[in-house]
């Protein structure tokens, strides 16, 4: 009998101290890769049984640094040729240097751009790279000219910072007032009103999402009507009241309504359209997964990461129409195209927002 297949899913989301009996809790993704495998053992491309091993490590803002390291550390004990996890950016830049140290491929899905290597894979759910790119385009596409930011004080937050600085020089934006923030602040009113005290045209949140409530919240209490944008932090409107906190907030998401496959996938699980962003993230992260391990020649950790390299030009779920999904020997970047999308939080509803982006 071929031995099963130990793939680790770390979740950065949650702590053992969090779960009842055995719960997989928030950020688990195991449903998504075990369809994904299914799909390719029905057509043969995979025949070996896959196990899956869970270590939980409730990781930054709310968590520590060290829960992640000492999860990660657990699954690699357990003997796994892949890792799939962290979720959030700040946990995979933790996680980079463990998967160079212990030499097993990983796919983190977050927005770090800089947690790749040799052995960190990177599916990116947002960027703190190309996110503030396209607000910055997006904000000067509706003309607005005097950009005030606010933005967590946090390695997202400030890394946002950056590239939205250095796309406004280039599209002769100015930016006029940057207030930081605890990522974990409850309360935003002194920042606001800081930006708003400099006449800004346009309004910038920049973070993980926790600070992102209060400071639209501040911003409506202001009376002020400009346009506002923030990064994917706006993908936490897909639950609890979040969307209607941050009614009219434009937000950078990862699902468009003209991609074919993600409406595909859609019908096939009867999906309504409010799962459509869970739907696509967790279809292309599934296929990552099933495909590399298809395309390794053994399931030793080395030919696991040469069959992730090998896996390219699929068909995201993710982006506009024609993003492509794919690793290569140098390249650690699984979305190729226009996989961020500019939506808008109307009434409850995300609405896709066409611009000259």
């Amino acid at each position: 009998m071929t031995a099963s297949v130990k793939v680790g899913v770390l979740n950065d989301m949650a702590d053992l101290s969090d779960l009842d009996d055995g719960a997989t809790g928030p950020g688990d993704i195991t449903d998504w890769l075990e369809r994904e495998i299914g799909i390719l053992r029905k057509s043969g491309r995979l025949t070996a049984p896959v196990e899956f091993v869970h270590a939980y490590g409730l990781g930054l803002p709310s968590g520590t640094a060290e829960a992640v390291e000492r999860a990660y550390r657990q699954l690699a004990d357990a003997g796994v040729c892949l890792i799939v996890g962290p979720a959030i950016g700040d946990n995979a830049l933790i996680a980079t240097p463990l998967a160079e140290e212990l030499r097993i491929p990983t796919i983190n899905w977050a927005g770090a751009e800089r947690a790749r290597s040799r052995y960190m894979f990177h599916h990116q759910v947002g960027s703190h790279e190309d996110e503030s790119l396209v607000m910055a385009r997006h904000m000067a596409w509706l003309g607005a000219r005097r950009l005030g930011v606010v933005y967590d004080i946090s390695p997202i937050g400030t890394r946002h910072l950056k590239y939205l600085q250095d796309e406004a020089g280039v599209l002769g934006i100015e930016i006029v007032a940057t207030e930081g923030l605890s990522p974990m602040a409850d309360d935003a009113q002194e920042q606001v009103h800081k930006v708003l005290d400099k006449k800004p045209d346009g309004f910038v949140y920049l973070g993980l999402g926790l600070s992102a409530s209060p400071a639209a919240t501040a911003l409506a209490h202001a009376g002020w009507e400009g346009p506002k944008i923030m990064n994917t932090a706006g993908l936490r409107g897909y639950h609890g009241d979040f969307a209607r906190a941050c009614d009219g907030w434009f937000y950078i998401d990862m699902h468009s309504d003209s991609n074919r496959t993600l409406q595909a996938v859609m019908a096939e699980l009867g999906a309504p359209p409010q799962r459509a962003l869970a739907t696509a993230k967790g279809h292309d992260i599934g296929r990552l997964v099933a495909e590399g391990l298809a395309r390794a020649k053994d399931f030793s950790r080395e030919g696991v990461r040469v069959g992730l390299e090998q896996v390219k030009w699929l068909p995201a779920a993710e982006g506009e129409e024609g993003t492509l999904l794919g690793f290569g020997i140098q390249d650690r970047g699984a979305l190729k195209g226009r996989y961020l999308v500019v939506r808008q939080w109307l009434d409850g509803q995300s609405v896709e927002v066409s611009s000259l982006n």
